[in-house]
Order: C-alpha cells, then sequence, then structure tokens
C-alpha cells in the first residue's frame, strides 16, 4: 500500500527500528482498510430492506464517494445517480452519472455537477428514496454558492490558511450555499438515507460535508463572528459580506434548523469514522505482539504543538513492546511558501524531542493527501535527526517555512499512498520498540 515501503523500513538503523517501521506501515494499512468505502456501505446496506420504496435515487459527494456508490449499485436496481468526486475514476453503472470536480478549492466543474444533482433530486417523488452518500470533501465537490464561483475560491483559500478549523470553516460555508446546511433536505420530496463516512472531530453530523440533511445550529451571525475572530471580514471579497449582512437581516432566510419538519422524512447514519479506523489499527497491534491503547480519536490543535505533545506523553507512558494510537484532525497555520500538511509537519515538530529515544512516530492522512503535497504523512525515529544533520537539513529551517515534505523527502521517510478514495481524517501511531 506505500511506495517506497522497503525503503522506508530500512531506514531503522536498527534490526528493532526495522521491524518496527514495517510494523507501523502493516498496521496503517488495516486502519485504511477497515474505513474503505465499498466495504463499509456494502455492509451497511445489505442489512436493509429497500422493498417499500417506488424508485430509488442515489447522491453521493465526497472523496470516498466513487467506492461507497459503487456499493449501492452492487446492491440496489437504482432509477437514477449522480457522484460527485475528485478521483479519476467512474461508478460502473449505466443510471449513474459521474462528475469530477475539485477539491479543496471549488471550480467551475463543482457547481455543475451540483446543478445535474440538484435537477435529479428534483425528480424524486413522495414514494421514492434518496439515498444520499456523503464523505471527506463534500463541502467543496457539492457546491452551488450564493456568490460568484470566483469570490467563493478567494474565501476558501483565505479560510484554508488563515488556521479554522473544520467546523468554523463549514459555518460559513453553510451560509454561503444554496444547498449544505440541511437546504438539501429542503429540496428533496421524498424519504431520504444518508449514508455518511465522518471526517470530523466528534462525528457532528451538521459539520460533515457541511450537514446537506442536517438541522445546522449554526446563524449568520456565527459565521460573521468567526470571520472577524481570524482578521478576515475586510479581507474577504465584498459579495461575501453582502450575503452575511442580508442574512443578518432576514433578507435572506436561515438554514434549516433543529425541529424543522423538513427534517421528519430524513435519516442520518454514520457508517464509517477514525474511531473505526484507531479500533482497527489497535486490533492488529495486538495482533503483532504489542501491548496497545487508543489515547485519543479527538486530537485537535496546532500541528506543530500536538506532536510534541504526543511524543512527551509517550516518553512519560509508554514502555517497550508498547504502542500509542491517536487520532482527530489538527491544523496549520501557513507562514512560508514550503510544501507539505498538518500529518508531515506534526511529526517534523517532533523530531528534536524523539532524538536519542526507543520512540517512532508516524502520522497519515486517510485520504492519502497530506496538505498540497503527494503525501501522506512521514514517520521518523530516534535517529531521524541523526540522518538530517548528515544531509545538512536543519529541522527548524523547515519547520518555518511549512515544508516538512522536502524535509522527508531527502530522508525517504515520507508515507505515500496516493489518493485512498475515503476519508476519517488522519491516524498517529508512537511505538517504543
Amino acid at each position: 500500500m506505500f511506495l517506497h515501503a522497503d525503503k522506508i523500513i530500512n531506514n531503522g538503523k536498527t534490526d528493532d527500528l526495522k521491524r518496527c517501521r514495517k510494523d507501523i506501515l502493516t498496521i496503517l494499512s488495516v486502519a485504511l482498510e477497515s474505513v474503505d468505502p465499498y466495504r463499509v456501505t456494502y455492509e451497511y446496506l445489505s442489512k436493509s430492506d429497500f422493498s417499500n420504496y417506488r424508485e430509488i435515487y442515489m447522491l453521493a459527494f465526497g472523496k470516498a464517494s466513487v467506492g461507497m456508490a459503487q456499493a449501492v449499485c452492487d446492491i440496489l436496481p437504482l432509477k437514477e445517480g449522480v457522484v460527485i468526486t475528485n478521483e479519476k475514476k467512474k461508478v460502473k453503472s449505466r443510471n449513474v452519472n459521474t462528475f469530477v470536480g475539485d477539491h479543496p478549492i471549488p471550480t467551475t466543474r463543482n457547481v455543475i455537477a451540483t446543478e445535474k444533482a440538484i435537477s435529479m433530486v428534483r425528480r424524486c417523488r413522495s414514494e421514492d428514496l434518496l439515498l444520499v452518500l456523503i464523505s471527506g470533501g463534500g463541502s467543496a465537490l457539492f457546491c452551488k454558492p450564493r456568490v460568484p464561483l470566483k469570490d467563493m475560491q478567494a474565501l476558501t483559500d483565505l479560510l484554508l490558511k488563515c488556521g479554522a478549523d473544520i467546523t468554523e470553516l463549514n459555518t460559513i460555508r453553510k451560509h454561503l450555499s444554496f444547498v449544505k446546511g440541511g437546504q438539501l433536505a429542503k429540496l428533496a420530496n421524498c424519504k431520504i438515507l444518508s449514508c455518511i463516512i465522518s471526517d470530523v472531530v466528534g462525528d457532528p453530523l451538521e459539520f460533515i460535508a457541511s450537514g446537506p440533511t442536517v438541522p445546522d445550529t449554526t446563524t449568520f451571525e456565527d459565521a460573521k463572528d468567526i470571520l472577524i475572530k481570524y482578521d478576515l471580514w475586510d479581507k474577504v471579497p465584498a459579495s461575501v459580506r453582502e450575503i452575511v449582512e442580508k442574512g443578518l437581516k432576514g433578507e435572506i432566510p436561515e438554514t434549516p434548523k433543529p425541529g424543522d419538519e423538513v427534517f421528519n422524512k430524513v435519516d442520518n447514519v454514520v457508517i464509517a469514522n477514525n474511531l473505526l479506523a484507531c479500533k482497527s489499527a489497535e486490533k492488529k497491534a495486538k495482533e503483532l505482539g504489542y501491548r496497545a491503547k487508543i489515547f485519543s480519536t479527538t486530537i485537535t490543535g496546532e500541528a506543530r504543538e500536538v506532536g510534541p505533545f504526543l511524543v512527551r506523553k509517550a516518553m512519560d507512558e509508554l514502555k517497550s513492546g508498547e504502542i500509542m494510537i491517536g487520532g482527530g484532525e489538527t491544523t496549520v497555520v501557513v507562514k512560508g511558501d514550503g510544501k507539505g500538511g498538518r500529518n508531515q509537519e506534526m511529526v517534523l515538530s517532533a523530531v528534536e524531542i524523539l532524538r536519542e529515544t526507543e520512540l517512532l512516530f508516524a502520522s497519515l492522512a486517510t485520504d492519502g493527501i497530506d496538505g498540497n503535497s503527494d503525501a501522506a504523512g512521514a514517520i521518523a525515529d530516534g535517529y531521524t535527526m541523526e540522518r538530517s544533520f548528515l544531509k545538512r537539513m536543519n529541522y527548524k529551517d523547515y519547520l518555518d517555512n511549512n515544508d516538512s515534505y522536502h524535509f522527508f523527502k531527502n530522508l525517504n521517510d515520507l508515507l505515500i499512498t496516493g489518493p485512498t478514495g475515503t476519508n476519517v481524517m488522519d491516524v498517529q501511531l508512537v511505538v517504543h520498540s
């Protein structure tokens, strides 16, 4: 599953480190397999009875949409389906149209695909079922903004770079959209079953892909407060401020809230999440002979602060043959012009603390795409600093430039999987050899 796995393993200076590096790759592979979108969707839907519906329609969007949709097509007779993905793959079904969009910045392709999806949803009748398959990346891919697309692109770029977390990002997205924040549910005149692969810490349904079929507890006021918090109110395009102000004045309706009768026809179910991946990692670690424990599946914060925290915790708590498993999603405040992502930066931030310890630290983005790079994460151990010195690299320079990718590329310690077709945030492993 990992590109250049042999090099990563052989970078271990001792036989123990080589064995641990190999085990880490095995454990992470099992974690990814457990949240395979086809597998989890097939397992869930195969237990249900859909015989009472006249027709079944399907709408899938997100990084896992192709796998999820294929499982539906292999189980159920569909009248029609629309899939919006960032993968160059198609669902094999004559009744399903697959559209390729862009992530994380939405483009015209995303908007056109979303308009096709809306047209299909409007064809659903009261005796039909609309299956909505939601996964990480859905906020960008399922996109029908109230502002010009170029303004939405500029806003998204600002929010991604300012350090806002996913709930803050999606609060703003919901109030600049025609379909997010429960508004898709208002468009459908039939029963809706949403199967969700969660990419948000704690699985809050209203923030996963901006909750298109879920009641929204956030407001236009919240959206404005977030923009002010990050000093963006005067920096965002004028059209964004205009929509928010209109919403505050009641000139644009609020997103549908809890208690709205439109949700009486909707069932939302999480079929895979970070906890599932971490539990699978724990199980595999025990099979390999480790004493394993899950520290947390709700890890958040600044990546370069979380990395040292996790390693120090492991130094205090782990003994030889033990492994600490964590999950969640951190953020990065981009100040440099380097290449990398939150997982690589998290590991880079800990290399000095790891020095001369018997610990190994790996962090992986389960979607296979970490930040602006083609890597999913990175791995380091007690000899990483020494190896970087031999290549005349100062990790602090790379950290200051947000250039974790090139640091680990030069050491052949990048974790590269390619796009995995799923997304349940990130998984961290700290191992005491």
